[in-house]
């Protein structure tokens, strides 16, 4: 696998990646770290400030799918069959994390577990989750 390639396609490759600001911290075979810069935009519940849900989902669905697609090649094309998240608290408006690694990975289906969490509280979790992916080789 071309991890180079795959890491500009995370950050440079997908609209909706680019506009999220997703960043690769690290990727090697069956493993990804990726992280979002903190933004204002981002926050979802301003009283407390906390990121919004779904960028936390977002986040932890793509950290899943790319740490099955280091196990691919780069002409694969991976899907999102289930994902399941579970959020255990608030992100705060610091930098968000996701580490994600392969726990199965199938001829057609990959299925990685992801945990989430923030910067300036690196441990504990604020969200976990789980995903399945669909793999269509080249």
């Amino acid at each position: 696998m071309d991890f180079k390639a795959l890491a500009d396609l995370v950050e440079n490759g997908l609209p909706f990646q680019k506009l999220l600001g997703i960043r690769v911290a690290e990727m090697e075979a069956g493993r990804v770290k990726l992280f979002i810069p903190y933004r204002e935009e981002l926050v979802g519940d301003t009283r407390r400030p906390a990121l919004h849900g779904g960028v936390i989902s977002s986040l932890a669905d793509v950290c899943a799918g790319f740490a099955v697609w280091t196990r691919c090649r780069i002409d694969d094309r991976i899907a999102t069959i289930d994902l399941v998240i579970d959020y255990l608290w608030p992100a705060s408006a610091s930098d968000l994390y996701a580490e994600a690694t392969v726990k199965l990975l199938g001829n057609r289906v990959g299925n990685a577990q992801v945990v989430i969490w923030s910067a300036d509280r690196p441990d504990r979790h604020v969200a976990e989750g789980r995903g399945v992916y669909n793999i269509r080789r080249g």
